[in-house]
């Protein structure tokens, strides 16, 4: 068992919460049990996810898709009501982190995720959002076949990518934004990047791939964003000695 505030604290610190201006809230956004002995991670606070949660017997949930976003209506709608009506009756606690998990450069999903495919991260800033990169550049001496790049993509998070295929046979650089990241194909191009991988994509994509020469991949916003926080979790677990629990909601977006 753990103090719930000395988890979201541990992970407010771990991604530097008070560096980002995001899109809505980051860290602690429903409170309940102040004790915890499992916590679930899971892409977007939704009804499902919650529910399972509450299902496992987990009392915290974290997640990379919070419950509140500045887009959202500020009165209670019957799907949000419904969604924090399972979290305080069942006393679960939700955080939600976002951009923080992005953009971080040990277990960000974007850095997991450039890692897993077999490049190296750089520290070469890309993919600004609301002044801060998000996105990594990841290069490799020697350089993969572009078609074992696709399929490597398509192995590792379990669907097959939508691939524009205008860049070189072979790739040794790459630019990774996971989730929503087709508008920075023209970095990507103005950087020489062979590739960029990305969630979703744009109608402008194909255009600008095959203009500027290099792959476009778009693997889903879901399946791109599994790693950070399923790494969260884990690392929580570890420091906290508490049970963890990843919960696949897949997405086909």
């Amino acid at each position: 068992m753990a103090s719930r505030d000395r988890i979201i604290a541990f992970c407010d610190e771990l991604l530097d919460l008070d560096g980002f201006d995001d899109y809505g809230p980051n860290g602690l956004q429903v409170p309940g049990a102040t004790e915890v002995t499992k916590v679930v991670t899971g892409v977007s606070a939704h009804l499902e996810l919650l529910r399972r949660a509450h299902d496992a017997g987990a009392e915290l949930v974290l997640a990379h898709h919070g419950l509140f976003w500045d887009f959202l209506p500020r009165a209670l709608s019957e799907q949000m009501a419904a969604r924090l009506r399972v979290a305080l009756e069942a006393r679960i606690s939700v955080a939600g982190y976002h951009l923080p998990l992005d953009a971080h450069r040990e277990i960000g999903n974007s850095a997991l995720l450039c890692s897993a495919l077999g490049f190296e991260p750089t520290r070469e800033p890309f993919a600004e959002v609301r002044g801060r990169p998000i996105g990594i550049v990841g290069r490799r001496s020697r350089p993969l076949d572009a078609a074992e790049l696709f399929a490597v993509v398509a192995a590792l998070l379990h669907r097959e990518p939508l691939v524009f295929d205008a860049g070189p046979a072979e790739v040794s650089s790459i630019g990774v934004v996971t989730g929503a990241g087709a508008s920075v194909i023209h970095e990507a191009v103005a950087l020489g990047l062979d590739s960029l991988i990305t969630g979703e994509p744009a109608e402008h994509a194909m255009a600008d791939a095959r203009e500027g020469g290099l792959h476009f991949i778009a693997a889903g916003h879901y399946a791109t964003e599994t790693l950070g926080i399923r790494r969260l979790g884990e690392l929580v677990a570890a420091e906290f000695a508490i049970e963890h629990q990843f919960i696949d909601v897949p997405n086909p977006v």
